[in-house]
């Protein structure tokens, strides 16, 4: 996976916000007593530990590249739930692990990885019979969030760095993962949802959207940005910008959030 740097309290933030995605995915698992579950991208762990809460007699497996965020799931989990793996995603051997998996979540992780389109056809092989793959990834690069990102970095005295480090590969759009876990001889139901996340209501923080990409879509910005000063021009740029994209309502600040999800299911035999 790439080298950015994570942080799980400003990730931890949002944690309701980030957690329904994740709810909403496994909706559509039905799976009623698997041996094995994977969590690949498990982060700091607590939607992990619902999996171990959920399937309490199942060897639940969390697999993550962020030693500070496995740190921090190991430190949640008092009960050892859960197995925690420290693991580039793109070269698991699934089955290696603890045999063929019965359930394999990825949730907001995929959308890092270099050519993660060619992990799902692979995954999906090494499925148990009647296995499950579940993915969501974001589908907002689009966003005015990751927009004005670009344009403030395109315009920074640093920006070849800045823009080096803010390119990454997109999610596909919902059809191209139906069509991958079709022609893996998965029965595919894939679908799309864009979340109203309501942030800061009570108005307490100068620009909440920017709290939010902190932990996530900005940290590569942040990498590459140590020196005081010049990360704090860049965040009072962006910030200015953001809060015309995303201007506070009677509600609070309003932040639309495009993901998309994939479930496939190997049938039996």
């Amino acid at each position: 996976m790439t080298s950015t740097t994570w942080d799980p309290g400003q990730y931890a933030k949002f944690a309701d916000e980030r957690g329904r995605p994740f709810a909403d995915l496994l909706s559509r698992v039905p799976a009623t007593d698997p041996g094995v579950v994977l969590d690949l991208g498990c982060g700091d762990g607590p939607l992990t530990l619902s999996l171990a809460r959920r399937w309490p007699y199942a060897q639940i497996i969390g697999v993550d590249s962020s030693p500070q965020m496995l740190a921090r799931a190991a430190e949640n989990d008092t009960e050892g739930a859960v197995d925690w793996l420290e693991a580039d995603l793109r070269d698991l051997d699934l089955p290696g692990l603890a045999g063929p998996p019965d359930v394999v979540i990825s949730n907001a992780t995929l959308q890092w990885l270099p050519g993660h389109l060619d992990l799902l056809p692979r995954w999906s092989r090494q499925l148990s019979p009647g296995g499950w793959l579940a993915i969501q990834v974001p589908g907002n690069l689009g966003a005015p969030s990751h927009r004005l990102m670009r344009a403030v970095a395109a315009e920074h005295p640093r920006r070849k760095e800045l823009t080096a480090a803010l390119r990454r590969p997109a999610a596909a759009e919902p059809d191209s993962y139906l069509q991958i876990l079709d022609r893996a001889g998965l029965r595919a139901d894939v679908w799309e949802t864009t979340y109203l996340h309501v942030l800061d209501r009570e108005g307490e923080q100068d620009s909440p959207v920017l709290e939010w990409v902190r932990s996530t879509g900005l940290r590569p910005v942040l990498d590459v940005l140590t020196a005081p000063d010049e990360r704090e021009n860049f965040l009072t740029t962006y910030a200015a910008r953001l809060a015309e994209a995303y201007p506070r309502t009677v509600a609070g600040v309003i932040f639309p959030f495009r993901r998309i999800f994939a479930v496939g299911h190997r049938p039996d035999g």
